[in-house]
């Protein structure tokens, strides 16, 4: 049980019932019609892979005293996004850990403690019953290794051809301490900016599982959830301004979002953004720019100057940040503007991302 959760006397925890088995091996349009069928899929992939004391009673709802959300913070932080993906599985991850560690992330980067988050998929008739298992049991590891729980859902089936396989939509609860204020308008000139690791690995690794390429270059998804890693930030630089993951449309797209929201620019430097040499490879086959690659467990960061040491110490002390680096300043010049300084010695502008550079990825 959650330790948050501390059950009331009078309300024992839920008996655990027996749960529903699916015994065909394809999901069909019976087990999104709200009878035996769904109740058995339910309970097969979902409740059996999440199952804890909020979502066991399986209402409509999960429930929670506010006296114990409060003893976290004064103020709540709610989330939610939706994941596609294809292929559902790739190298370093699946779309059921994607959904989860993007969703905590969201929480994270604001400051929060991530907490609950809600389970809701979009199934395609004809999927695997066996494939929704093994995603369901990999968002549940790792929720569990992020410290949250998943307490409520949703399932739907639609028509073959009416959706890409399986669509996921995860919602968040998080409660920031009080001593936390993080924003976009926060950064200020003199400010250093800093990355946790090598960037662009997620959006290489989706487009070279494709096969489009037939490459067989090693690469791996960033795949991962970031709070540990932006506690042990906040203790260490307690007056961080800002935080964000770096997912779609990459470094440069958050950037530019600071550089708009606080009125600053922005001054990077190529020599000292970690890339991975093979995902600058791949770019330059494919002519893409590796600064606008998402990222799946990539951190920007932005902290005062002479909090800047402490910070890039404490992401290269965790496992998620070894590859840390500190790879640019906040300047008064050319407010609005990310530049980057060239190994060449020149300067280029780092414009915001306009459409898609790559097909759709998350």
């Amino acid at each position: 049980m959650n330790t948050l959760e501390k059950p009331d006397k009078a309300r024992p925890s839920p008996v655990r019932r027996r749960l529903g088995k699916v015994q065909i091996p394809k999901v069909t349009l019976a087990h999104g019609g709200g009878g035996k069928a769904m109740r058995d899929l339910i309970d097969d992939v979902f409740v059996s892979a999440f199952y804890n004391d909020a979502l066991a009673p399986l209402e409509d709802q999960a429930r929670f005293d506010m006296s114990a959300l409060a003893k976290h913070g004064d103020r709540l932080a709610f989330t939610t996004d939706s994941y596609v993906v294809d292929p559902l599985k790739f190298p370093g991850g699946d779309i059921g850990k994607l959904a989860v560690c993007g969703t905590v992330n969201d929480l994270a980067v604001g400051g929060a403690k991530p907490l609950y988050l809600t389970c809701s998929v979009i199934i395609e008739e004809g999927v695997e019953v066996e494939t929704l298992r093994e995603i369901a049991r990999s968002m549940a590891k790792t929720a569990k290794e992020a410290g949250v729980e998943i307490v409520t859902g949703d399932t739907k089936v639609v028509d073959k051809g009416a959706c890409d396989k399986l669509f996921i939509n995860t919602a968040g609860i998080g409660v920031i301490p009080a001593n936390i204020i993080l924003g976009a308008d926060r950064a200020e000139p003199g400010d250093a900016v800093l990355v946790n690791g090598l960037l662009g690995d997620h959006g290489a690794t989706i487009l070279n599982a494709r096969g489009d390429m037939a490459l067989t270059t090693p690469i791996e998804s960033d795949c991962a959830a970031l709070n540990a890693l932006i506690n042990g930030i906040l203790k260490a630089a307690p007056d961080v301004r800002f935080f964000r993951d770096a997912t779609r449309g990459g470094l440069a797209t958050v950037l530019n979002e600071v550089a708009l929201a606080s009125d600053v620019g922005i001054e990077i430097f190529e020599d000292k953004t970690p890339i991975r040499t093979e995902v600058k490879g791949f770019c330059e086959i494919l002519g893409l720019d590796p600064l606008y690659l998402a990222n799946e467990g990539k951190l920007v960061c932005v902290v005062p100057d002479e909090q800047a040491d402490a910070a890039l110490k404490a992401m290269q002390a965790h496992s998620l940040g070894k590859e840390a680096a500190l790879i640019g300043h906040v300047t008064d010049k050319r407010p609005g503007r990310v530049v980057m300084r060239t190994v060449f010695g020149g300067e280029r502008i780092v414009d915001m991302l306009v459409g898609e550079q790559l097909p759709r990825i998350c």
